[in-house]
């Protein structure tokens, strides 16, 4: 069994359809809530589909953590909320995870937005996948639970915490790049736009991979 752990705040708008593509794989999969205090109706939306609900630290990295610690099945994914999974994935995950060296990986990955900047973005972290074993959280990260365990989980950071656990992984053994992509919220692109956001996102890893630590806005 797969065990989907959603961290959320206040996803009523975007869980449904999230959770409604869930349901459309037919491998055996367990979902699993981690709310950080959503005060709309996210817990209603996900009871009413079936989703187990546990309450965590308002902190992606803890929320995962906590979702991980009530999970029952031997594979975890860690899905956003704004993101949809294509029928297939999860016998894809099953699949890959037959070859005993590969230890986890994501998805490739594509906004809900005709933007050609964003498909070249999205191009290039499937590239970037590939070649280094790096995922962010929007490509749907997939870990073994024994490794997860090994590497003691997410480390509680409040941004990067994908890019630090994905290093940790692809260094354990193989990884996996999976298509058909999954596909992503463009949402967070509409204040800046893409290439004002994806410049910004640009400067926070360049801060975050030589050590300075004030990343915390992302």
């Amino acid at each position: 069994m797969i065990s989907i752990i959603i961290p959320t705040l206040n996803e009523a708008g975007q869980l449904p359809v999230t959770l409604e593509k869930i349901r459309a794989n037919s491998a055996p999969h367990q979902i699993i809530i981690a709310d950080g205090g959503s005060s709309d109706a996210t817990l209603e939306v996900a009871k009413r589909q079936g989703a187990e609900i546990i309450r965590a630290e308002k902190q992606r990295s803890s929320q995962m953590n906590a979702g991980a610690k009530a999970a029952r099945g031997e594979i975890f994914l860690f899905l956003h909320a704004d993101t949809h999974l294509p029928s297939s994935s999860l016998s894809q995950i099953e699949s890959a995870l037959k070859d005993e060296g590969v230890v986890g990986g994501g998805f490739a990955r594509r906004f809900d937005s005709n933007s050609i900047f964003l498909r070249g973005t999205c191009a290039l972290a499937t590239w970037r996948s590939r070649r280094f074993g790096l995922f962010l959280g929007d490509q749907g990260i997939f870990v073994r639970r024994e490794i997860f365990a090994r590497l003691g989980g997410f480390k509680e950071m409040t941004a990067f915490e994908d890019v630090d656990f994905s290093r940790r992984l692809a260094q354990c053994g193989k990884t996996a790049t999976l298509q058909p992509a999954v596909v992503s919220s463009a949402r967070r692109f509409e204040k800046r736009g893409p290439f004002l956001t994806t410049c910004r996102d640009l400067w926070l890893t360049v801060n975050y991979a030589t050590g300075w630590k004030n990343y915390s806005a992302r």
